[in-house]
Protein backbone atom coordinates (compact mmCIF):
# COMPACT_ATOMS: atom_id res chain seq x y z
CA UNK A 1 0.00 0.00 0.00
CA UNK A 2 2.52 2.71 0.72
CA UNK A 3 4.93 1.89 -2.54
CA UNK A 4 1.60 3.09 -4.20
CA UNK A 5 1.36 6.31 -1.95
CA UNK A 6 2.17 10.07 -3.57
CA UNK A 7 2.94 12.84 -2.02
CA UNK A 8 1.98 16.40 -1.97
CA UNK A 9 4.57 17.96 -4.44
CA UNK A 10 5.52 21.21 -2.04
CA UNK A 11 5.37 20.14 1.63
CA UNK A 12 2.32 22.33 3.12
CA UNK A 13 3.05 24.31 6.14
CA UNK A 14 1.26 22.67 9.17
CA UNK A 15 -0.45 23.67 12.57
CA UNK A 16 -1.70 21.10 14.70
CA UNK A 17 -2.86 23.11 17.72
CA UNK A 18 -5.36 26.12 17.71
CA UNK A 19 -8.14 26.99 19.62
CA UNK A 20 -11.35 28.04 18.07
CA UNK A 21 -14.22 29.93 19.37
CA UNK A 22 -15.75 29.50 21.84
CA UNK A 23 -13.14 28.75 23.35
CA UNK A 24 -10.72 31.53 24.21
CA UNK A 25 -9.00 32.52 20.82
CA UNK A 26 -7.46 34.77 18.93
CA UNK A 27 -9.43 34.19 16.39
CA UNK A 28 -13.40 35.58 16.06
CA UNK A 29 -14.75 32.87 14.38
CA UNK A 30 -13.70 29.65 12.79
CA UNK A 31 -14.40 31.32 8.94
CA UNK A 32 -11.14 33.69 10.10
CA UNK A 33 -9.13 31.39 11.22
CA UNK A 34 -9.18 29.46 8.07
CA UNK A 35 -9.51 32.26 5.92
CA UNK A 36 -6.21 33.51 7.74
CA UNK A 37 -4.68 30.04 7.39
CA UNK A 38 -5.41 29.88 3.13
CA UNK A 39 -3.74 33.59 3.21
CA UNK A 40 -0.64 32.74 5.32
CA UNK A 41 -0.10 28.86 3.14
CA UNK A 42 -1.55 26.67 5.88
CA UNK A 43 -2.14 23.74 3.94
CA UNK A 44 -2.92 21.39 7.65
CA UNK A 45 -4.75 22.71 10.30
CA UNK A 46 -5.85 21.28 13.62
CA UNK A 47 -8.11 21.98 16.54
CA UNK A 48 -7.47 21.43 19.89
CA UNK A 49 -10.84 23.03 21.66
CA UNK A 50 -11.64 22.06 25.07
CA UNK A 51 -14.69 20.28 25.87
CA UNK A 52 -17.21 21.23 23.24
CA UNK A 53 -16.61 20.05 19.32
CA UNK A 54 -19.80 21.98 17.87
CA UNK A 55 -17.23 24.05 15.84
CA UNK A 56 -15.71 21.33 14.56
CA UNK A 57 -18.58 21.19 11.59
CA UNK A 58 -17.91 24.71 10.49
CA UNK A 59 -13.86 23.63 10.64
CA UNK A 60 -14.90 20.74 8.11
CA UNK A 61 -16.68 22.78 5.84
CA UNK A 62 -14.74 26.00 5.47
CA UNK A 63 -11.52 23.70 5.51
CA UNK A 64 -12.54 21.65 2.60
CA UNK A 65 -13.39 24.95 0.77
CA UNK A 66 -10.27 26.19 1.62
CA UNK A 67 -8.18 23.01 0.84
CA UNK A 68 -6.77 23.00 3.93
CA UNK A 69 -6.42 19.44 5.58
CA UNK A 70 -8.47 19.44 9.26
CA UNK A 71 -7.11 17.67 12.15
CA UNK A 72 -9.89 17.63 14.98
CA UNK A 73 -8.35 17.07 18.43
CA UNK A 74 -9.41 18.43 22.36
CA UNK A 75 -7.32 19.46 25.07
CA UNK A 76 -7.43 18.12 28.72
CA UNK A 77 -6.65 19.31 32.30
CA UNK A 78 -6.05 16.62 34.76
CA UNK A 79 -4.36 16.22 38.10
CA UNK A 80 -2.03 14.05 39.22
CA UNK A 81 -2.49 13.85 42.78
CA UNK A 82 0.62 12.11 43.73
CA UNK A 83 2.91 14.78 42.11
CA UNK A 84 1.08 17.40 43.44
CA UNK A 85 1.80 16.21 46.82
CA UNK A 86 5.76 16.08 46.12
CA UNK A 87 5.68 19.35 44.54
CA UNK A 88 6.74 18.09 40.67
CA UNK A 89 5.77 20.49 37.91
CA UNK A 90 4.28 18.73 35.22
CA UNK A 91 3.75 20.72 31.75
CA UNK A 92 1.67 24.20 34.07
CA UNK A 93 4.49 26.37 35.57
CA UNK A 94 2.40 27.43 38.42
CA UNK A 95 0.59 23.89 39.64
CA UNK A 96 2.09 20.82 40.91
CA UNK A 97 0.61 18.37 39.43
CA UNK A 98 -1.16 19.54 36.84
CA UNK A 99 -1.28 18.27 33.44
CA UNK A 100 -2.32 19.25 29.93
CA UNK A 101 -2.53 16.59 27.87
CA UNK A 102 -4.48 16.18 24.53
CA UNK A 103 -5.93 13.77 22.17
CA UNK A 104 -5.20 13.75 18.26
CA UNK A 105 -7.25 12.68 15.36
CA UNK A 106 -10.38 12.54 17.31
CA UNK A 107 -13.16 10.97 15.49
CA UNK A 108 -16.26 10.02 17.66
CA UNK A 109 -17.02 13.81 19.15
CA UNK A 110 -20.68 13.42 17.70
CA UNK A 111 -22.54 11.61 19.05
CA UNK A 112 -19.98 10.48 22.09
CA UNK A 113 -19.76 7.28 23.50
CA UNK A 114 -21.67 6.62 26.62
CA UNK A 115 -18.53 6.52 28.04
CA UNK A 116 -17.06 9.51 26.63
CA UNK A 117 -20.34 11.46 27.61
CA UNK A 118 -19.79 10.75 31.04
CA UNK A 119 -16.30 11.92 31.49
CA UNK A 120 -17.01 15.04 29.34
CA UNK A 121 -20.36 15.82 31.36
CA UNK A 122 -18.36 15.30 34.91
CA UNK A 123 -15.73 17.71 33.28
CA UNK A 124 -17.82 20.54 32.09
CA UNK A 125 -20.15 20.58 35.74
CA UNK A 126 -17.02 20.77 37.41
CA UNK A 127 -15.21 23.44 35.38
CA UNK A 128 -19.04 25.72 35.56
CA UNK A 129 -18.83 25.21 39.27
CA UNK A 130 -15.39 26.55 39.78
CA UNK A 131 -16.08 29.60 37.16
CA UNK A 132 -19.25 30.53 38.40
CA UNK A 133 -17.68 31.29 41.54
CA UNK A 134 -14.88 32.78 40.28
CA UNK A 135 -17.19 35.40 38.87
CA UNK A 136 -18.76 36.07 42.22
CA UNK A 137 -15.26 36.87 43.83
CA UNK A 138 -14.43 38.82 41.30
CA UNK A 139 -17.28 40.88 40.39
CA UNK A 140 -17.06 40.92 44.96
CA UNK A 141 -13.54 42.47 44.26
CA UNK A 142 -14.28 44.80 41.31
CA UNK A 143 -17.58 46.32 43.81
CA UNK A 144 -15.31 46.76 46.70
CA UNK A 145 -13.24 49.46 45.17
CA UNK A 146 -16.54 50.76 43.79
CA UNK A 147 -16.84 49.34 40.22
CA UNK A 148 -20.28 47.65 40.20
CA UNK A 149 -20.10 45.18 36.57
CA UNK A 150 -23.22 43.03 37.27
CA UNK A 151 -21.63 40.53 35.54
CA UNK A 152 -22.39 36.71 36.25
CA UNK A 153 -21.16 33.87 34.67
CA UNK A 154 -24.51 33.91 32.08
CA UNK A 155 -23.84 37.31 31.49
CA UNK A 156 -20.61 36.50 30.23
CA UNK A 157 -21.41 33.39 28.75
CA UNK A 158 -24.00 35.40 26.68
CA UNK A 159 -21.22 38.31 25.68
CA UNK A 160 -19.56 35.34 23.90
CA UNK A 161 -22.28 34.04 22.04
CA UNK A 162 -22.69 37.95 20.64
CA UNK A 163 -18.95 38.05 20.09
CA UNK A 164 -19.01 34.67 17.96
CA UNK A 165 -22.41 34.05 17.39
CA UNK A 166 -22.22 30.67 18.86
CA UNK A 167 -24.72 28.62 20.91
CA UNK A 168 -24.76 28.57 24.53
CA UNK A 169 -24.49 25.35 25.24
CA UNK A 170 -21.45 25.25 23.22
CA UNK A 171 -19.60 27.83 25.47
CA UNK A 172 -17.22 26.80 28.27
CA UNK A 173 -16.19 29.54 30.48
CA UNK A 174 -12.38 29.86 30.99
CA UNK A 175 -10.59 32.50 33.25
CA UNK A 176 -9.40 34.55 29.67
CA UNK A 177 -13.10 34.94 29.21
CA UNK A 178 -13.32 35.88 32.92
CA UNK A 179 -10.70 38.50 32.84
CA UNK A 180 -11.81 39.76 29.23
CA UNK A 181 -15.19 40.49 30.07
CA UNK A 182 -14.31 42.69 33.24
CA UNK A 183 -11.42 44.46 31.39
CA UNK A 184 -14.39 45.31 29.07
CA UNK A 185 -16.61 46.36 32.15
CA UNK A 186 -13.94 48.09 33.85
CA UNK A 187 -13.67 50.37 30.38
CA UNK A 188 -16.97 50.95 29.64
CA UNK A 189 -17.56 52.58 33.52
CA UNK A 190 -13.94 54.27 34.11
CA UNK A 191 -13.25 56.83 31.91
CA UNK A 192 -9.27 56.17 30.87
CA UNK A 193 -7.88 58.99 33.12
CA UNK A 194 -9.18 57.13 36.19
CA UNK A 195 -8.86 53.48 34.99
CA UNK A 196 -5.15 53.32 37.03
CA UNK A 197 -6.54 54.42 40.22
CA UNK A 198 -9.25 52.00 39.98
CA UNK A 199 -8.03 49.38 38.56
CA UNK A 200 -4.63 49.70 41.76
CA UNK A 201 -7.37 49.84 44.47
CA UNK A 202 -9.18 46.32 42.87
CA UNK A 203 -5.66 44.58 42.31
CA UNK A 204 -3.81 45.63 45.33
CA UNK A 205 -1.15 46.80 43.08
CA UNK A 206 -0.09 49.37 40.80
CA UNK A 207 -0.50 47.89 37.44
CA UNK A 208 2.14 47.90 34.86
CA UNK A 209 -0.58 48.14 31.82
CA UNK A 210 -0.94 51.27 30.14
CA UNK A 211 -5.34 52.59 30.63
CA UNK A 212 -5.71 51.95 27.51
CA UNK A 213 -3.81 48.07 26.74
CA UNK A 214 -7.17 45.91 26.69
CA UNK A 215 -5.11 42.78 26.56
CA UNK A 216 -2.48 43.71 28.97
CA UNK A 217 -4.92 44.77 31.60
CA UNK A 218 -6.83 41.41 31.06
CA UNK A 219 -3.28 39.83 31.62
CA UNK A 220 -3.16 41.95 35.24
CA UNK A 221 -6.46 40.74 35.86
CA UNK A 222 -5.86 36.98 35.74
CA UNK A 223 -2.62 37.28 37.32
CA UNK A 224 -3.09 39.41 40.47
CA UNK A 225 -6.85 37.98 41.13
CA UNK A 226 -7.40 34.36 39.62
CA UNK A 227 -4.02 32.35 39.91
CA UNK A 228 -3.38 30.56 42.83
CA UNK A 229 -3.51 32.13 46.03
CA UNK A 230 -4.79 35.13 44.76
CA UNK A 231 -7.96 36.66 46.16
CA UNK A 232 -10.78 35.39 43.54
CA UNK A 233 -8.93 32.06 42.69
CA UNK A 234 -11.41 28.96 43.44
CA UNK A 235 -9.51 25.63 43.35
CA UNK A 236 -10.13 23.32 40.75
CA UNK A 237 -11.67 19.67 40.29
CA UNK A 238 -9.49 17.53 37.82
CA UNK A 239 -10.43 14.72 36.43
CA UNK A 240 -7.15 12.30 36.68
CA UNK A 241 -5.14 11.43 34.27
CA UNK A 242 -6.48 8.22 33.71
CA UNK A 243 -10.23 9.70 33.18
CA UNK A 244 -8.61 11.81 30.81
CA UNK A 245 -6.22 9.25 29.08
CA UNK A 246 -9.90 7.14 28.77
CA UNK A 247 -11.65 10.08 27.71
CA UNK A 248 -9.30 10.64 24.47
CA UNK A 249 -9.39 6.62 23.58
CA UNK A 250 -13.23 6.82 23.86
CA UNK A 251 -13.38 9.55 21.35
CA UNK A 252 -10.63 7.86 19.13
CA UNK A 253 -8.09 9.78 19.25
CA UNK A 254 -4.32 9.14 19.97
CA UNK A 255 -2.97 10.51 23.76
CA UNK A 256 -0.25 13.60 23.13
CA UNK A 257 1.86 15.45 26.02
CA UNK A 258 2.31 19.15 25.31
CA UNK A 259 5.79 19.62 25.96
CA UNK A 260 6.63 23.23 27.78
CA UNK A 261 10.63 22.63 27.74
CA UNK A 262 12.11 25.77 28.11
CA UNK A 263 8.57 27.25 27.51
CA UNK A 264 9.71 28.06 31.86
CA UNK A 265 12.63 28.26 33.32
CA UNK A 266 13.75 26.53 35.40
CA UNK A 267 12.30 23.61 33.15
CA UNK A 268 9.51 21.59 34.68
CA UNK A 269 10.73 18.50 36.73
CA UNK A 270 8.83 16.40 34.88
CA UNK A 271 10.35 17.10 31.69
CA UNK A 272 14.15 17.24 32.60
CA UNK A 273 15.82 16.38 31.15
CA UNK A 274 13.98 14.62 27.98
CA UNK A 275 15.36 11.15 28.18
CA UNK A 276 13.57 11.19 31.57
CA UNK A 277 10.07 12.85 30.00
CA UNK A 278 10.35 10.04 27.55
CA UNK A 279 10.79 7.39 29.52
CA UNK A 280 7.79 8.78 31.31
CA UNK A 281 5.65 9.13 28.72
CA UNK A 282 6.65 5.35 27.32
CA UNK A 283 5.69 3.94 30.41
CA UNK A 284 1.89 5.80 30.65
CA UNK A 285 1.85 4.58 26.49
CA UNK A 286 1.59 8.27 25.54
CA UNK A 287 3.27 7.99 21.93
CA UNK A 288 2.51 11.03 20.81
CA UNK A 289 4.45 14.64 21.79
CA UNK A 290 3.77 18.10 20.77
CA UNK A 291 4.87 21.40 20.85
CA UNK A 292 4.27 25.13 20.82
CA UNK A 293 7.65 26.18 19.72
CA UNK A 294 6.66 30.49 20.58
CA UNK A 295 7.38 29.66 23.90
CA UNK A 296 11.18 27.84 22.83
CA UNK A 297 14.71 28.81 21.76
CA UNK A 298 15.57 27.04 18.45
CA UNK A 299 17.93 25.24 20.19
CA UNK A 300 16.33 23.78 23.34
CA UNK A 301 13.53 23.01 20.84
CA UNK A 302 15.48 20.87 18.19
CA UNK A 303 17.00 19.64 21.64
CA UNK A 304 13.98 18.06 22.87
CA UNK A 305 12.26 16.93 19.56
CA UNK A 306 14.86 14.91 18.44
CA UNK A 307 15.50 13.28 21.56
CA UNK A 308 11.59 12.83 21.98
CA UNK A 309 11.24 11.50 18.03
CA UNK A 310 14.44 9.08 18.54
CA UNK A 311 12.66 7.41 21.14
CA UNK A 312 9.85 6.62 18.27
CA UNK A 313 6.96 9.42 19.24
CA UNK A 314 5.15 11.05 16.98
CA UNK A 315 5.95 14.67 17.31
CA UNK A 316 3.64 18.02 15.92
CA UNK A 317 3.59 21.08 16.13
CA UNK A 318 1.07 24.25 17.00
CA UNK A 319 0.38 27.92 18.21
CA UNK A 320 -2.06 27.23 20.38
CA UNK A 321 -3.34 31.10 19.48
CA UNK A 322 -5.01 31.08 22.88
CA UNK A 323 -4.68 34.70 23.86
CA UNK A 324 -5.89 37.36 21.96
CA UNK A 325 -2.37 38.40 20.03
CA UNK A 326 -3.12 37.60 16.34
CA UNK A 327 0.54 36.18 15.69
CA UNK A 328 1.23 33.85 12.26
CA UNK A 329 -0.46 30.50 11.90
CA UNK A 330 3.32 29.26 10.93
CA UNK A 331 4.70 27.69 14.24
CA UNK A 332 7.96 29.96 15.01
CA UNK A 333 10.40 29.75 18.17
CA UNK A 334 10.87 33.30 20.79
CA UNK A 335 10.98 35.88 18.52
CA UNK A 336 9.42 34.93 15.78
CA UNK A 337 12.90 32.71 15.31
CA UNK A 338 12.55 29.90 12.34
CA UNK A 339 11.48 26.51 13.32
CA UNK A 340 14.73 24.52 12.18
CA UNK A 341 13.99 22.92 9.23
CA UNK A 342 14.62 19.43 10.27
CA UNK A 343 12.00 20.20 12.96
CA UNK A 344 9.68 21.36 10.46
CA UNK A 345 10.07 17.85 8.82
CA UNK A 346 9.19 16.19 11.65
CA UNK A 347 5.69 18.42 12.36
CA UNK A 348 5.05 17.54 8.92
CA UNK A 349 5.76 13.70 9.77
CA UNK A 350 3.37 14.59 12.84
CA UNK A 351 0.39 15.60 10.95
CA UNK A 352 0.71 12.78 7.87
CA UNK A 353 0.39 10.19 10.98
CA UNK A 354 -2.88 12.09 12.60
CA UNK A 355 -4.28 12.31 9.57
CA UNK A 356 -3.77 8.91 8.68
CA UNK A 357 -4.78 7.92 12.06
CA UNK A 358 -8.00 9.50 11.69
CA UNK A 359 -8.73 8.76 8.05
CA UNK A 360 -8.11 4.80 9.39
CA UNK A 361 -10.52 5.42 12.91
CA UNK A 362 -13.08 7.10 10.32
CA UNK A 363 -13.51 4.18 8.66
CA UNK A 364 -13.39 1.83 10.96
CA UNK A 365 -10.05 0.44 11.56
CA UNK A 366 -7.11 0.42 13.64
CA UNK A 367 -5.25 3.52 13.26
CA UNK A 368 -1.97 4.69 14.93
CA UNK A 369 -3.32 3.30 18.45
CA UNK A 370 -6.28 1.31 19.35
CA UNK A 371 -8.87 1.68 21.61
CA UNK A 372 -6.60 0.31 24.62
CA UNK A 373 -3.99 3.03 23.47
CA UNK A 374 -1.90 0.20 22.54
CA UNK A 375 0.44 0.37 19.19
CA UNK A 376 -1.16 -0.41 15.78
CA UNK A 377 -0.07 -4.03 15.80
CA UNK A 378 0.81 -4.43 12.22
CA UNK A 379 4.34 -3.08 12.73
CA UNK A 380 6.84 -4.50 15.01
CA UNK A 381 9.54 -2.26 14.29
CA UNK A 382 8.86 1.57 15.32
CA UNK A 383 10.52 3.22 12.54
CA UNK A 384 8.15 0.97 9.89
CA UNK A 385 5.22 2.00 11.65
CA UNK A 386 6.48 5.86 11.71
CA UNK A 387 6.96 5.62 8.05
CA UNK A 388 3.92 3.80 6.93
CA UNK A 389 1.41 6.00 8.54
CA UNK A 390 3.36 8.97 7.53
CA UNK A 391 3.40 8.13 3.84
CA UNK A 392 -0.43 6.65 4.00
CA UNK A 393 -1.32 10.16 5.77
CA UNK A 394 0.66 12.21 2.80
CA UNK A 395 -1.44 9.72 0.19
CA UNK A 396 -5.11 11.00 1.88
CA UNK A 397 -4.03 14.59 2.07
CA UNK A 398 -2.57 14.80 -1.33
CA UNK A 399 -6.02 12.71 -2.03
CA UNK A 400 -8.16 15.40 0.18
CA UNK A 401 -6.62 18.44 -1.96
CA UNK A 402 -7.56 16.76 -5.08
CA UNK A 403 -11.02 16.38 -4.60
CA UNK A 404 -11.33 19.76 -2.70
CA UNK A 405 -10.22 20.78 -6.34
CA UNK A 406 -13.50 19.60 -7.68
CA UNK A 407 -16.04 20.36 -4.94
Amino acid sequence: MAARCRFPSIRPKVNAHIHLPPNFSAFESVQQAVELASVQGIGVLGASNYYDFSVYADLAAEARRRRIFPLFGLEIIALLKELAAAGVLINDPGNAGKMYICGKGIIRFGPMTPVAQELMSLIRRNDEARMRRMVQQTEAIFAASGVRTGLTADEITDRIVRRHGVDKETVCLQERHIAQSFQEALFELCPQGKRIEKLTSVLGIQPKAAPDNHVKVQNEIRTHLMKMGKPAFIPESFVNFSEAYRLILELGGIPCYPTLADGTWPICAYEDPPEKLVEVLLTNKVYCAEFIPIRNKPEMLERYVRVVRAAGLVITGGTEHNTPDLIPLEPTCIGGAPVPEAIREIFWEGACIVAAHQFLRLHGRCGYVDDAGELNPAFDDRERRIEHFRRLGAAVIERYYEQSSYS
